[in-house]
């Protein structure tokens, strides 16, 4: 058996996300797949799986959203099947804040604010800190309690929080929450 790739899971995909992933990948030297992005995403976890085995090395990112869909969708169902996968190891996750009809939510154990501050509070969509400690509220984060991750660290929307993540700047708050993951699994990169 090969060794296992080492992966990091966001749970958002639309292309302002993609645009921030790929950036923040090339600058640590990983690899993003950007087939993964779709809102709502568009492949499944096998197809995802055999997507990761081919990326040239690690750590790969791979993006899943549900599109705001209530209950777990496509996203999540192909989240799952990649984080339990015997050829997949997860790093950790970053869960993406959003406003959904019917909100969902999940722990977190670390946010990174608007301003690339660590909070112990969870996060909104713009990167503002909520009064609630440790969950944020997401659209594609329905599962991940149920799964068995190092660090689940919540962010703002991808890509944006009015331009502060922006890949034309580096998309900083992502790559910090990307380079926090690495770090505390002790990844060397």
């Amino acid at each position: 058996m090969s060794e296992k790739r080492k992966v990091i899971l966001i749970t958002d995909g639309d292309d302002y996300a993609r645009r921030a992933v790929e950036h923040v990948a090339y600058e640590i030297g990983g690899r993003c797949i950007s087939m993964s992005h779709g809102n709502p995403s568009v492949h499944n976890g096998p197809e995802l799986v055999e997507m990761i085995k081919k990326a040239h090395h690690d750590p790969v990112l791979v993006m899943f959203d549900d599109g705001g869909l209530l209950g777990e969708g496509l996203g999540e169902m192909a989240l799952k099947y990649v984080a339990l996968h015997e050829d997949i190891e997860v790093l950790g996750i970053i869960a993406v804040a959003s406003k959904t009809r019917k909100e969902e939510w999940t722990k977190v154990d670390v946010c990174i604010d608007r301003d690339g501050e660590l909070t112990p509070y969870g996060v909104d969509k713009y990167g503002f800190p909520e009064m609630e400690m440790g969950r944020i509220n997401g659209d594609t984060v329905y599962c991940l309690d149920q799964l068995n991750v190092p660090i689940i660290v919540g962010i703002g929307d991808i890509g944006k929080m009015s331009r502060r993540d922006h890949y034309e700047r580096g998309a900083p708050i992502t790559k910090k929450a990307v380079e926090l993951i690495l770090e505390r699994s002790g990844y060397e990169w």
